[in-house]
């Protein structure tokens, strides 16, 4: 018999985060302590008619999978890509926001930072932050063809003694971990800002840098079998054979 406790939880976490079976169980295994099988998490939902999410909620999942190869060591390669924000703050004073997002390929550790512009000079500010706040030496950075990553870009990398690869045009499937975590901003974090007003950058910036310490250090990942990015960053850092 499921408590009512627990049943309240199971609801909270659908509601507030649109959670499916797998990631709700996941969830109050790690930190309530309680076990409870994705099924029965199903059941539970399909009992309250919530089973399914509406049709605006749901992920479209495309025709095509493509296999996604990772990176054995941190900092072999990371993925860089730009988010367009909508537009946050009240009519007439609204600001206009980039999310730069670097993301780890063996780990998924990300750093995020937003700014106002949407040029090299700020993609080159952007990957010297990252630079400075990631606890392991970058081998690789890999782009889109964006104009923010042009040759200025390119060539700041390579003083640093860092690669530069480009994907193919028109393949954004190439940089599939970035993608994926800009999907998981807009379910989990983006869609908690809707009515706010945040006309300043850098409280914008405050806000993003708790959900980045969220993501890397509280938040279980499927990928990483339950694991948070910086629980994979320790695993791989004390076995680099793992």
């Amino acid at each position: 018999m499921i408590s009512a406790e627990v049943i309240e939880k199971i609801l909270w976490l659908r509601h507030q985060y649109h959670f499916g079976p797998h990631k709700i169980a996941m969830y109050l295994k790690r930190y309530h302590d309680i076990t409870i099988s994705p099924s029965g998490v199903w059941r539970i939902l399909n009992k309250l008619g919530l089973s399914r999410l509406p049709a605006s909620q749901r992920y479209k999942r495309k025709q095509t999978r493509w296999k996604r190869y990772e990176k054995q060591r941190p900092g072999h390669q990371l993925q860089v890509d730009v988010k367009f924000i909508e537009p946050l703050g009240q009519v007439g004073r609204k600001k206009r926001y980039y999310q730069y997002t670097a993301i780890d390929d063996c780990t998924r550790l990300r750093v995020l930072r937003a700014y106002p512009t949407h040029d090299q000079k700020t993609a080159i500010r952007f990957v010297d932050h990252v630079l400075s706040k990631l606890p392991f030496k970058v081998e690789k950075v890999q782009t889109d063809n964006g104009k923010e990553f042009g040759q200025i870009f390119h060539w700041h990398l390579l003083d640093k003694g860092i690669g530069h690869l480009y994907i193919k045009p028109t393949t954004p499937r190439l940089n599939g971990k970035v993608e994926r975590s800009h999907r998981i901003d807009s379910e989990e974090f983006y869609r908690l800002l809707e009515g706010q007003v945040i006309d300043n950058v850098n409280l914008f910036n405050d806000k993003l840098q708790q959900w980045e310490d969220y993501y890397n250090y509280d938040r279980p990942h499927g990928a990483l079998a339950g694991n948070t990015p910086y629980e994979r960053l320790k695993q791989k850092t004390q076995d680099p054979l793992s």
